[in-house]
């Protein structure tokens, strides 16, 4: 009735202000989201990092462009997995910033990084009784409260992750009987669970043979195409990096040495400067390969 009132009271004037304050807000609110449309994926300045003396960044800057997939390489101790850890918020940088859509991820709390971007680490381990199902459901952990049972959302998440990954058959089973290529499918599936728009690899086919491997990359590609995931990842076969890759980050000696298209950057020189040795590179039916000399 008081409300009623109050109501009555406004004047036509005054209804016109209100309304032009919350188109207001409402275009303060879209020009806040609009701010971080150009920013790119994932953008780093400067990095440094050592362990104790020894340097093993220095200096690194670099942008991930948003909805590609972006492999970062480099022989042995150049600094790649150092810079993937700090990328993931798995270290912290002693110089230098990483911002993730124009924010510095070192504002964001591990809950809100994990509801932002998702992870799989190249070393994964299961307790021996876990199903898939049980297992892929926890990559919904970042977007539940202590001790919340599983909501809608959280189950048209988990069953699009086991769908896209093939796993559907497998869902009751446990993680331990699968094969090497399966179970790695069920990591992935977890991170995809969080619903992110960005997804993080480390080495993904490590340990898997071909048909796997090529299993694997073909997911990463779908899910990238399909469903728009900008893809970071680390890869050791050059001619996997190529072949998958929209963009190719070479790293040595904690800096980055060639950046861009792998068609471009690429080169007999480029390999020469990144891993010291001699390879050819040619071309089979347009398509640029990597091969020993």
């Amino acid at each position: 009735m008081q409300n009623k009132k109050i109501e009555n009271k406004l004047t036509s004037e005054d209804m016109e202000l209100i309304r032009k304050d919350s188109t207001f807000e409402q275009k303060k609110k879209e020009k806040k989201a609009d701010k971080w449309a150009d920013k790119p994926a994932m953008e780093v300045r400067d990095l440094h990092f050592a362990y104790g003396k020894n340097k093993v960044l220095k200096g690194v800057s670099l942008k991930i462009e948003e909805g590609k997939i972006t492999t970062i390489m480099g022989a042995n101790g150049c600094g790649k997995s150092t810079l993937f850890s700090l990328m993931t918020k798995n270290l912290y940088p002693g110089k230098g910033n990483i911002f993730l859509k124009g924010k510095n991820i070192q504002n964001l709390n591990l809950k809100e990084f994990a509801r932002k971007v998702a992870i799989v680490q190249q070393y994964n381990s299961a307790s021996d009784d876990i199903t898939v199902e049980n297992l892929v459901a926890f990559g919904r952990t970042p977007h539940k409260k202590m001790m919340q049972g599983d909501s809608a959302e959280d189950e048209r998440m988990i069953e699009w992750a086991l769908e896209v990954t093939n796993l559907m058959e497998y869902r009751d089973r446990e993680v331990s009987r699968l094969s090497g290529g399966q179970r790695q499918r069920v990591w992935i599936a977890m991170a995809l669970c969080q619903g992110t728009k960005t997804l993080f690899l480390d080495e993904p086919t490590t340990y898997l043979d071909i048909r796997y491997q090529i299993e694997i990359l073909q997911l990463v590609k779908k899910l990238n195409q399909e469903f728009g995931i900008t893809i970071i990842m680390v890869l050791h076969d050059i001619n996997q990096a190529i072949t998958y890759s929209d963009n190719i980050i070479g790293m040595k000696d904690g800096v980055v040495l060639v950046e861009g298209d792998p068609e471009e950057v690429i080169t007999e020189e480029s390999i020469r400067e990144l891993y010291g040795i001699e390879l050819g590179v040619t071309r089979v039916d347009g398509r640029k390969f990597v091969l020993a000399v």
